[in-house]
């Protein structure tokens, strides 16, 4: 028996070896529990009066329209060089800056010459020690993110004007679809996809970056006011799976890619799940990272709120590695579900993530955001295989 054990060990290690020198990780962390946790829907990306380039925008009418719509959690991630790197006393300090049913995030679009970014925290931090190092190199912000222990946001990545150009190395998730404008996020996406095929485990995410609220009255209307019908609180809205409704749990989910996006408030919700062993329950959702077990895994799509129209059809579009993999056709029904099979790679890495198309969902609240939107409901985080937990 010694021997055998022993002898096991060396034909193991080699394989081992061999992993390690190809960049496969020789473990990942055990898959967290399926059932132990809650779906909270909530915007992370919203300017307010505290943002210059608002109007008839107020933290009590962001705050007043997400309870409205019954959101679970949000961030006002106003302009931190507006005030000068100073939303400690801004932003956070307002009176208004306040929800009894809402988690409240703290955070601001850190605005910077090579690309704006979401600080984003369950907690009041320096901020101004963010906003200090705007134009430092990657290694020196990196270091002070990581001291204030937030969770950093790269904003619009391809819009072609504010591009974040800083290291991806130092973000922990990437705004992948951008106001209700969901064409617009096509160079997004494909920046999105690249990262993920390096081997980046980032969460995508999506946030309104709505600036304009509704004028109280026709005088207050700005040549902008027309954008609160269009773009507002929840186009789109991202939906995290916490484990607790509190603001450090919102955050966790966030960095570990329990994330869904979808369309606004009201719209179907997006899940992606994976049979990792084989015995016909789900064990693995978007997010989660294991060692493929060799043999095919079982996926389930699924559609999941009132919004799902009876005999409706919807669509799934399954990306593989930054590549078109499988379309697939969703019934309307409560949930509305379908599965494919596939073998992830053994050796190398893979990931998978859902795109979902159908039926526009109204927003009454927002009527004009649905004809923006067009048919695209909502998007998956991946599942991922073999990529280095400690990359």
């Amino acid at each position: 028996m010694r021997f055998s054990a022993r002898l096991a060990a060396a034909l193991l290690l080699p394989l081992l070896l061999l992993g390690a020198c190809a960049g496969v990780p020789t473990a990942s962390p055990p898959t967290a529990s399926l059932s132990d946790g809650v779906w909270m829907k909530g915007d992370l990306h919203i300017h307010s009066r505290h943002s210059t380039d608002s109007s008839n925008n107020p933290v009590a009418k962001i705050i007043a329209l997400a309870e409205a719509v019954h959101m679970d959690y949000l961030l006002i991630s106003d302009h931190d060089n507006h005030v000068d790197g100073d939303v400690a006393h801004h932003t956070w300090a307002d009176p208004e800056y306040r929800s009894n049913s809402l988690v409240l995030l703290y955070g601001a679009e850190w605005t910077t010459h090579r690309g704006h970014g979401t600080a984003i925290a369950a907690k009041p931090y320096d901020h101004q020690a963010l906003y200090d190092v705007r134009d430092a190199r990657d290694v020196k912000i990196g270091e002070v993110k990581r001291t204030l222990g937030i969770h950093l946001s790269a904003n619009h990545p391809a819009n072609g004007t504010n591009n974040f150009t800083f290291s991806y190395d130092i973000v922990d998730s990437v705004e992948v679809w951008n106001s209700a404008v969901w064409p617009a996020n096509a160079a997004a996406i494909r920046v999105w996809d690249g990262l993920l095929k390096s081997g980046r485990k980032l969460t995508g995410r999506g946030g309104s970056d709505s600036h304009h609220g509704y004028p109280d009255t026709p005088a207050q209307a700005t040549r902008l006011s027309y954008q609160a019908r269009e773009n507002n609180v929840g186009t789109p809205t991202t939906w995290v799976f916490a484990k607790a409704r509190t603001p450090q749990a919102v955050v966790d989910a966030l960095t570990n890619g329990r994330v869904s996006i979808s369309a606004n408030p009201y719209a179907p919700r997006v899940e992606f799940y994976a049979d990792l062993d084989g015995d016909g329950r789900m064990d693995m959702m978007m997010g989660d990272n294991a060692r493929p077990p060799g043999h095919p895994v079982a996926f389930r799509v699924q559609l999941t709120g009132p919004a799902v129209v009876p005999g409706a059809t919807y669509t799934a579009k399954v990306v593989k590695d930054g590549q078109p993999f499988a379309t697939l056709s969703l019934s309307g029904q409560t949930p509305a579900a379908v599965s494919f099979t596939d073998t992830p790679s053994p050796t190398g890495r893979t990931y998978y993530r859902v795109e979902v198309q159908g039926p526009p969902t109204p927003y009454p609240e927002v009527p004009g955001s649905m004809a923006l939107s067009g048919t695209m409901l909502g998007l998956s985080n991946p599942i991922y295989f073999n990529f280095d937990p400690n990359f």
